[in-house]
């Protein structure tokens, strides 16, 4: 990704594997889901993007605490879930990790016959990278 911004982040989003987009809480917030389980929101507020990632509970804290634009979860559960603005105050590839880490864990909490299917159909590198 360069220079993360709405458009960026969408594509990127939808690069993972079967990820799908839809509007279901209206046309102003995107949510990214694998097979039927969502795995990231992406919004946009006052020309500044957003996006809500699930994160392991002590990641998603340590995450707050080094960088600014890490917030908890935007009506999300705040345990689970960062808030990250996409404003320049969290690094590209650091965006990318959380976004790759996100998918991955969504996608280990599928059903098994679910994530079986998607590891037979796609490499590990692809799924969990």
């Amino acid at each position: 990704m360069t220079s993360v911004d709405y458009a960026t982040a969408r594509h990127y989003l939808l690069d993972r594997p079967e990820a799908e987009e839809v509007f279901p809480f209206g046309p102003d917030v995107a949510v990214f889901k694998i097979k039927g389980k969502m795995f990231a929101t992406l919004a946009q507020d006052a020309g500044i993007a957003r996006t809500n990632l699930k994160c392991d509970p002590d990641e998603a804290q340590a995450l707050r605490d080094i960088f600014s634009g890490v917030l908890p979860g935007y009506h999300m559960n705040k345990k689970h879930w960062n808030t990250v603005l996409l404003d320049g105050s969290v690094p590209d590839h650091e965006i990318e990790r959380m976004v790759d880490r996100s998918y991955g864990l969504v996608v280990k909490g599928l059903k098994k016959v679910e994530r079986d299917a998607l590891e037979l159909a796609y490499s590990a590198e692809e799924i969990y990278r």
